[in-house]
């Protein structure tokens, strides 16, 4: 992966509502209401996400990436530096 991708990947994540992002499930998160995402810090709520046609585990994974990616490049630069160095 070129620091392009990672630069658009990054670009993406950041226009993208603030994080936390939480999967909320009726009957597994929740009693009553529909599936949804929370978006935003606690006391600092964004809009909640509602998906059409997905599955629980397509709505646990959306909102993990929200967290997830950043991650995942912060370390492939980490990666990507430590081989350079050497």
């Amino acid at each position: 992966m070129n620091d392009k991708q990672l630069k658009e990947i990054e670009a993406r994540c950041k226009e993208a509502a603030v994080g936390p992002w939480v999967s909320y499930v009726e009957g597994r998160d929740h009693g009553s209401g529909s599936n949804f995402i929370m978006t935003g810090p606690e006391g600092a709520r964004g809009e909640d996400i509602e998906l059409s046609g997905a599955t629980v585990a397509d709505q646990d994974f959306i909102a993990h990436a929200r967290q997830d990616i950043p991650e995942l490049l912060d370390e492939v630069r980490r990666l990507k530096a430590l081989l350079a160095s050497k």
